[in-house]
Parts: C-alpha cells; sequence; structure tokens
C-alpha cells in the first residue's frame, strides 16, 4: 500500500492546483467515456504529494506493457555492473546465431536483398533502439511484415528463446547504430539477461528486482487470489495499430467507439503464467509497486537502504545515448513509440529530455521517462525531486495526448 499523503505545500506543491488535476481528468476524459477510469500520483522531496484513484480501486492491477522495459533494461545493467556483460560486446557473444546478421536492402516481404551492416549490433544498440530490430506491428516497412509472417510476438505457446532464434533469419532496418527504432529491442534484453544470469527472467527480476523493492504486486501474470483486481482493457480501435480481435464488443460504461478488448477474465492472457516472458511488455502492476520502482530511480538506484542499481550506473543510463548527442527527431525513424521526438533523446531504456523547448512541453532538462501501449505513464525529474505515474487502460497510449496536458498540470502547481 502506498504510504500517507502529505500536506502539498510541504513539498512545495499546491494543493488546489492539484485538485484541479482531478476535475481535467474527470470532466475530459472520464465524464467523455474517453478512459474507464484514471489513477496518477505526484511525489516531490521522497513524498506523496497527491494521489487520485477515479474508475479503480487503489489496489487496482494494470497491464503497464512497455513500462515494463526500463525494469528488464536495469537487469540487464545490474550484470554489467558486475563485469558479465559490456555495453560494447557484440549480441553474438550471447546469442551465437546472430553473428551474421544482415541489414535489409530491397524487395518485398517474400522477396528481397540484404547487405552487411556497417558494424555488428552490441548490447548497447539494444537498449537504446539503435539496434535495427523492429516491431511487427508497424506495418511500416517490408521488414515489419515478415516479423508477423513468422510469429515475432508474445503469443501463446511461443518463447523468448524461440523468437530470438527467429530473429536471427530475418534481415534488420537499418545497420545499428545509424538510427532509432522503437522494436523488440528489450525483449532481447530480457533474453541476454536469461543467458548471462541462467535464471528464468521471471526469476530473475523477482529475486533481484521486485522482491527488494518490495513490488508484490509486479508479475507476467496475476494469480486467482488477484484476479478480481485485474483491469478491464481496451482499444480505441479506429486509432490502434495493435490490430483489435475480432468481435470486440463496445463497452456501454465508457463509450460506443472504445472496445472492450480484454475483461480480465480467466481467458485473459495475463491470468496465466505465459511462456514468453516478455521483458519488453509482460508485465502487471500497481500504482504502489510502480510508485517504489520510481522513487527508487529518484533516490539514485536505491530505497530503504537496499541500492539496486549503482549511482553512477543510473546516472549513465539516464543520458542521452544517441550518436552525436542527436534527438530522436534527427535519427530518422518516426514511428509509433512512447515518446515524442523533437528534443528528446534516449538512453539506455528511458528516454531523456534533452531541450523542453524544442519538445514544447514544460519539464526539465534531464528528466527521465516512458509509457505503455494502455496509456500508461511516468516520469522522473531529478532536478525538480519529482516523479509522476498514470495508469489506465486505453491502447494505444496515442490516442489521446493526456502525457502532455500532466505535465502542463502537474509542473504548473509548483510553487
Amino acid at each position: 500500500m502506498l504510504e500517507p499523503e502529505v500536506d502539498p505545500a510541504e513539498v512545495g506543491l499546491d494543493a488546489s492546483r492539484l485538485r484541479g488535476i482531478d476535475e481535467f481528468v474527470k470532466t475530459t476524459y472520464l465524464d467523455t467515456g474517453r478512459y474507464p477510469g484514471y489513477s496518477y500520483l505526484v511525489s516531490r522531496k521522497g513524498k506523496i504529494a497527491h494521489v487520485s484513484h477515479q474508475g479503480y480501486d487503489a489496489d487496482a492491477m494494470f497491464r503497464i506493457f512497455s513500462m515494463s522495459k526500463p525494469i528488464t533494461s536495469i537487469a540487464l545493467l545490474q550484470l554489467i555492473e558486475q563485469g558479465k556483460a559490456k555495453l560494447g560486446d557484440p549480441v553474438s557473444r550471447f546469442i551465437p546465431s546472430w553473428a551474421d546478421l544482415r541489414v535489409w536492402s530491397d524487395g518485398s516481404p517474400t522477396t528481397y536483398s540484404t547487405t552487411f551492416p556497417e558494424r555488428e549490433m552490441v548490447v548497447q544498440d539494444l537498449l537504446t533502439h539503435t539496434s535495427g530490430l523492429t516491431y511487427g506491428f508497424m506495418a511500416n516497412h517490408p521488414v515489419d511484415a515478415i516479423y508477423r509472417h513468422q510469429g515475432v510476438e508474445r503469443a501463446p505457446g511461443n518463447t523468448l528463446e524461440n523468437m530470438v532464434d527467429l530473429l536471427a533469419e530475418i534481415p534488420l532496418l537499418f545497420s545499428p547504430g545509424t538510427q532509432w527504432s522503437y522494436s523488440v529491442a528489450t525483449d532481447v534484453c530480457g533474453r541476454l539477461v536469461e543467458i548471462i544470469s541462467g535464471q528464468s527472467l521471471d526469476d530473475y527480476l523477482t529475486e533481484h528486482i521486485l522482491e527488494p523493492l518490495e513490488m508484490a504486486d509486479t508479475a507476467f501474470y496475476v494469480d486467482d487470489a488477484k484476479a478480481d483486481r485485474l483491469t478491464p482493457n481496451y482499444a480505441l480501435a479506429s486509432v490502434s495499430p495493435f490490430g483489435v480481435p475480432e468481435g470486440a464488443p463496445p463497452d456501454p460504461n465508457v463509450n460506443e467507439e472504445t472496445l472492450l478488448i480484454d475483461d480480465g477474465g480467466e481467458s485473459s492472457a495475463f491470468r496465466s503464467p505465459p511462456t514468453f516472458l516478455s521483458g519488453g511488455g509482460g508485465l502487471v502492476s500497481t500504482l504502489a509497486d510502480y510508485h517504489r520502482f520510481c522513487q527508487m530511480l529518484l533516490n539514485k538506484g536505491q530505497l530503504d537502504g537496499k541500492r539496486i542499481i549503482g549511482r553512477k550506473t543510473l546516472e549513465f543510463a539516464t543520458t542521452n545515448h544517441l550518436p552525436g548527442g542527436r534527438d530522436l527527431a534527427a535519427m530518422g525513424q518516426s514511428v509509433f513509440s512512447e515518446t515524442s521526438y523533437e528534443g528528446v533523446g534516449f538512453g539506455l531504456g528511458f528516454s531523456v529530455m534533452l531541450d523542453p523547448t524544442q519538445a514544447q512541453v514544460i519539464s526539465s532538462p534531464g528528466e527521465f521517462a516512458w509509457g505503455g501501449a494502455a496509456s500508461t505513464l511516468f516520469w522522473v525529474d531529478p532536478e525538480e525531486e519529482l516523479f509522476v505515474i498514470g495508469l489506465t487502460q486505453l491502447m494505444p497510449s496515442s490516442a489521446y495526448p493526456i502525457r502532455q496536458e500532466m505535465k502542463q498540470m502537474v509542473y504548473g502547481a509548483l510553487t
């Protein structure tokens, strides 16, 4: 459970302006049926200043999808800290079948030509999404179609090991390090965690991150004892790139444009142990659990006397790693992701704010963040000693601009 809130004034926040966020969310997103509910938290200087649960119970469990990525990235960085891998190591050191990866040149999804990469893919490329990998749901390039045809996805019966084997036979979008593209790279990072540690990804995360942080409700599935806490998931079908199950019904409690795609019942993919442990998008969590993860990040890698990651390692991971200090807009792949592109760089598992004026959002340089496909969000601002988490369940996250709106309102509450 969350610790009690403090008077926002104690940590330099205006209580009336924070309450105004509640009213904005209610009138803009809940009364209109855009979102089924919304839970969010504002923490500053190590104290919770404001919590709001509208439409959800305080202990509700959410599919956090790509907010799994920072957790998996921290896991791989732990192993790098221990000397078991280096950022400059070729990925083929751990996955030998990847030694001969080629790069797409021309053709169709069934008949194509390839070239040699300018250099071999290294571990850093995976953590920064500059690997040349992609996602099949992008539907933006013939290589995306190959992913779909080959079954490169988190699906019942598939495994992380099998996905990695399939990728050995599929060309890269581009030569590693030359562009940025959101991708299955963090799932591959999860596989590296397994190979290097000798543990399954779920066991490793539990032992080295989740249990030390007391994140008892964060896992790859929801067991029967917690089943009634798993929230339904919805999709705005008109703009969703992920595909909507055939026959998915509208929910009269939301609106006719919003389809119920997962009711959280026994048939849900999140209700039983998956065969595919997706470090890129497979976790469920709660506001209280992710609060502990974010507080650890703001505390420079430790919480309640337990160090999860080194201070310098985390500072390094939340620095822009894109070549030449460029932002995402300069990296040539304007595809779906969980961030805007102008003025934003990328570190080792996190987006990194470079220039808020270019990003056109009130923020601080050095803020690091990510989000999930069902419109979940978090950001950590070391300069202001602030972090914010927002949780709902509507795909895709690009349906509505709540991430920018939340930033405008939270920073507007600073006194």
